[in-house]
This record gives structure tokens, C-alpha cells and sequence, in this order.
């Protein structure tokens, strides 16, 4: 059985260059389905939900070759096939984001329900509600999504909740559509400014991306490009919150700190010292928390996958600290499992309680999502003992070579098979 194990490692020193976006380079590879020319990408994160987007890919038809480090060159001349394999949707959630490029281009798509962290209610109603509103005839039945359309055009989409993942897949769609499709409510994270560069680059006309409204002005064609992902900035947060927690300084390379204000802004109230230098960030801290109350919300707001990480950070604080969480009703998950190691936490409906002081002590636990699994690993850090970390298979879902990165700053953890 897969397992991480981590021991107290106060005083983490050292440098970690953060890889491309996880959440950026998803939906950007379902965006080279948009073009039948060539797309080269680099900064790819090597992770497992990158290769499943991959085989996602090659199982359509696309034609994938690896360049280099972290290069993918990329070519969708032939789709096969408009049906999208349940064996790769239900292993990851992003998948779902194929089923706009394939409607605008194939003029059909045949998608599966999504699988992948069970953190709470995510349904893709909202993709839906774009994909009808630009013409396309949607049945959902057996599990699956079907939709087709001769000729999507565009209107006025107003969406209930900024969703990203909408977001996404309706500017996909709408990249090839007839006409202009302006998205109202939209999400604002950098990712979906990220996977507009990239369709903009490729001949795309998409405006206000990062706003609220995004405007879609469909073409007829799409060509080749060539693209660098943006920098991870949960993975760069979550390096910060372990500097700050085990008193360490660490220098996190390759992060554009615009996208991190909430995180620093709250690390700082916590009592850490934050460095922005360039594209790099420099935390340093004594290792006296203080307490701080943090209430998750959609981009530019404070993002839901670093809650878990704080939970871990505040435990140790001097103090009562309290989390709401409005994004996802069940992303409290990591609770129990660090309560095994101390964490004095109680949750009351969508808030966390965290009464500070906790004395952490290593246990058997086990990884409930991705973002969960990283607070566990940073609750190991400042445990007594050894902490035991199974179903790691989450973690190396969202961080590459998590391992190897936190040894080079001094941190006790291995991996075992």
C-alpha cells in the first residue's frame, strides 16, 4: 500500500520552484481540441491528472509527443471519436471540459458523468445552461451527457455562480461559435485568464477574462500556437504555509504574486514574514502563529484549496481561529483525520472552530481529497513522532515531486509503495 511518512521537521530552509498550473494546464490541453494544427505547450506539471487528460486526448484521436521536459507538442488534425471514455471521465472531474470543444468543432459530444474529489456538491448544470443557451440540444441519460448542435451562435449567458469550470468549457465552445457570446458573472481566477491567452493565441477573440464579463467573438478557424503555463498558485501557497508553520524561510521560485494576495495577506496576519521578489516569494517565521479567521469565496477572494492547509497552520496558533467554508459543503473532510493527530477543531455547519494550541502527535492517516492530503503532510511537519499518510494517490493528483521538493528544504518525509 501507497504511503507518505513524515517526521517533526521544524525550520524548513531552502528554495522550491513551483511547476505549471494543474488547474490551468486542464482545460488548456482540452483547448488544443479547438484546432487541427499544431499546439506546443510548455510547463506542463507532471502529475496524474495531467496524464489522464492525455490518454482523454489520444483516446479522441489527438496525437501527443513528448519534446522535453515539461513540453508537450500537441495535434487534434483528426478527431475519432465525439464519445468520451467513462474509464477516463470518472477518474477526474476536469475531464467534463472536453465536452465544449468537442460540441463547437465535432458539432456533437458524448460525455460521462465526471468523477474526482469528493468534496461536496459540483454539478455541471451550469455547463449545461451555456451549452443550450448557444443551441446546442442536451439529453442526459445512463450516466451521460449528450449534446448537439449544427451551429452554436452566440447570446447572453448569465451564470448562478461564478463556476470555473463553466467558465471554461462555455469559452471554449463559444471560441468557434457564430457571433459574440458575452459571459456574464463569470469566474475571475488566473486560470481562465490563462486558458484565454492561449485560445487568443491560437486566433481566438476573447476579451475581459479575469472580469466578471468575458466576451467571446467566435471565429472559423483556429492554428497553431505556442504556449507557457502559468505558475501553480495553490502549490506555491501550500509551500508557503509550511515555511510559516515549521518557522522556517524558504524561498518559493517561479510564482506570480498577484494571484497569491489572500494567502500572503493572511500568512502576514498570522504573524509570518512575506517577501514578494520578482517571481519569487520569501516566507519566513519564527514559528509563533497567531490566530486568524479566514472565509473561503470564489477569485480575486480567498481560495477553498488552501483552507485545509491553514487548518493545519492555525492549530498551532495562540489563539481561537475560525474558517467559513462557502465554496464546497463537504471540503471539511480533513478534520477528523487531524483531530487523530491533536488538531482541536470542531466544525458547526460551514465553519470551522479551531481553538490553537493544539500539541500535534504523528498517526495513521489518511489523504480524504487532494488539498487534504497537503495538510496532513504539514501537520506532520510540526507533530511529534511519525505521521502515516495513506491514499496519497490524491496528493499526486495536484503536486509534483511533492517529495523530493520538501527533502531539499530539510523535511523528514519519504515515500513508500
Amino acid at each position: 500500500m501507497e504511503k507518505i511518512t513524515v517526521k517533526k521537521s521544524l525550520g524548513l530552509k531552502g528554495n522550491i520552484r513551483v511547476d505549471g498550473s494543474k488547474n490551468s494546464i486542464l482545460p488548456i490541453l482540452a483547448a488544443t481540441l479547438l484546432s487541427d494544427e499544431e499546439c506546443i505547450i510548455h510547463d506542463i506539471p507532471n502529475l496524474q491528472d495531467v496524464r489522464v487528460m492525455c490518454k482523454l486526448l489520444e483516446a479522441l484521436g489527438v496525437k501527443i509527443e513528448k519534446i522535453g521536459k515539461g513540453s508537450l507538442k500537441i495535434k487534434a488534425e483528426t478527431i475519432a471519436t465525439c464519445e468520451a471514455p467513462y474509464e477516463l471521465i470518472s477518474k477526474m472531474r476536469a475531464s467534463f471540459l472536453v465536452m465544449g470543444p468537442l460540441l463547437t468543432r465535432c458539432k456533437s459530444a458524448k460525455v460521462y458523468m465526471p468523477g474526482g474529489c469528493a468534496i461536496g456538491s459540483r454539478p455541471i448544470d451550469l455547463h449545461l445552461k451555456g451549452f443550450k443557451f448557444l443551441g446546442a440540444d442536451i439529453k442526459s441519460e445512463n450516466g451521460y451527457v449528450n449534446a448537439v448542435s449544427e451551429k452554436l451562435i452566440g447570446t447572453d449567458i448569465y451564470l448562478d455562480f461564478p463556476s470555473v469550470g463553466a467558465t471554461e468549457n462555455i469559452i471554449m465552445a463559444a471560441a468557434l461559435a457564430e457571433g459574440e457570446t458575452v459571459l456574464e458573472n463569470a469566474a475571475e481566477e488566473p486560470e481562465i485568464v490563462d486558458l484565454a491567452n492561449f485560445i487568443n493565441s491560437m486566433g481566438g477573440n476573447i476579451i475581459g477574462a479575469g472580469t466578471k464579463t468575458i466576451r467571446i467573438k467566435g471565429v472559423k478557424k483556429l492554428h497553431k500556437t505556442e504556449h507557457t503555463v502559468i505558475p501553480d498558485r495553490i502549490e506555491a501557497g501550500t509551500y508557503m504555509v509550511a515555511a510559516a508553520a515549521t518557522g522556517g524561510d524558504v524561498t518559493i521560485e517561479n510564482v506570480v504574486s498577484s494571484h497569491l494576495q489572500p494567502v500572503i495577506a493572511k500568512l502576514r496576519e498570522a504573524g509570518a514574514k512575506v517577501e514578494e521578489i520578482d517571481d519569487k516569494i520569501r516566507v519566513t517565521s519564527d514559528g509563533i502563529v497567531k490566530p486568524v479567521d479566514i472565509k473561503t469565496l470564489p477569485y480575486p477572494g480567498f481560495p477553498t484549496d488552501m483552507q485545509a492547509q491553514f487548518m493545519s497552520l492555525l492549530s498551532i496558533a495562540e489563539g481561537t481561529s475560525i474558517i467559513h467554508e462557502t465554496i464546497f459543503e463537504n471540503r471539511f473532510m480533513h478534520a477528523n483525520e487531524l483531530a487523530r493527530m491533536g488538531v482541536n477543531v470542531k466544525i458547526e455547519g460551514s465553519s470551522a472552530v479551531l481553538k490553537g494550541n493544539s500539541k500535534l502527535s504523528g498517526a495513521k492517516v489518511k489523504a480524504t481529497d487532494l488539498r487534504a492530503g497537503a495538510a496532513l503532510i504539514i501537520a506532520g511537519l510540526i507533530a511529534d513522532g511519525e505521521t502515516e499518510i495513506t491514499e496519497v494517490y490524491h496528493i499526486k493528483r495536484g503536486y509534483a515531486n511533492i517529495i523530493e521538493k520538501l527533502q531539499e528544504i530539510g523535511a523528514n518525509i519519504a515515500y513508500e509503495k
